[in-house]
């Protein structure tokens, strides 16, 4: 079972959500057919209807964060078998002609992907798609910003684990954290609204900073979602570290107000 918390800018609200393994079947099949209106469906063998597609533009990344992949790196699938840019529009397209209201650019890395900024206006057009949306760990973003925004990104999700240098070279074994920190003001600077980050919380790594994370949320159009920690290891299950989401409520509670929020 996973968490996510959600902490709002003002109020900190708080959004709680959960999945379970009989909600997410690791078997289904995706199919589509015309509903009433005339409109296309994209649903799979369990009933469900699909609008939210990810798309992985590459799979390496200029950082190697120490829960994600070894710091040698990987074996990485070679650039002539992945997805050319037009394969991926025309994809995109198809999808979102099926009914996906909703498309994220993820890796990987997305920024490091060449052709990313065609990607973006290609698709932004698109008549029936609401959010394009991207997943960035930042290093790249404040120099790639403004042709991404003027391509149509509308919405953007960095990755953060940790508001000092010193950790966050230690987590993600490189050096960058002011990269990433001018990138959110960029980001506030060019009018996204909020800015979101995602934060994955380990004991004895970072759990020592989620007031801070918290506190940026206060004067900032900031949102920050603390997420639990998927305690695997060579597929062995290791809670070590692992922190529940309601020891972080705790945590937060004795120095900021909570209140629940309805989900959806």
């Amino acid at each position: 079972m996973m968490y996510e918390l959600e902490l709002l800018p003002e109020a900190e609200r708080l959004d709680s959500r959960t999945a379970s393994a009989s909600q997410t079947p690791k078997d289904f099949s995706l199919t589509y057919s015309p509903a009433k209106s005339r409109a296309h469906v994209l649903s799979d063998s369990f009933g469900r209807v699909h609008k939210y597609l990810r798309i992985s533009l590459v799979e390496h990344c200029n950082l190697r964060c120490s829960y994600c992949m070894p710091e040698g790196g990987l074996d990485w699938t070679p650039t002539d078998q992945l997805l050319t840019v037009d394969e991926i529009i025309r994809l995109a397209r198809l999808f979102v002609a099926q009914g996906v209201t909703k498309i994220r650019l993820t890796g990987g890395e997305p920024l490091l992907r060449p052709g990313i900024e065609k990607i973006v206006e290609a698709l932004s057009p698109l008549p029936s798609l609401k959010t394009l949306a991207i997943t960035t760990n930042g290093l790249l973003l404040k120099r790639k910003l403004p042709k991404l925004q003027a391509a149509g990104l509308n919405l953007i999700n960095l990755s953060l684990d940790t508001l000092q240098p010193d950790r966050f070279e230690a987590i993600t074994r490189r050096d960058g954290l002011g990269l990433v920190l001018e990138a959110i003001d960029e980001m506030l600077m060019s009018g996204y609204d909020p800015v979101k980050i995602n934060c994955v919380v380990m004991r004895d790594v970072n759990e020592d900073e989620l007031v801070d994370f918290v506190g940026l949320t206060r004067d900032k159009s900031i949102e920050v979602r603390f997420i639990e920690f998927m305690p695997f290891d060579d597929n062995r299950w290791s809670g070590e570290k692992l922190v529940p989401y309601e020891e972080m409520l705790r945590v937060i509670r004795q120095v900021y107000p909570l209140e629940p929020i309805a989900c959806g």
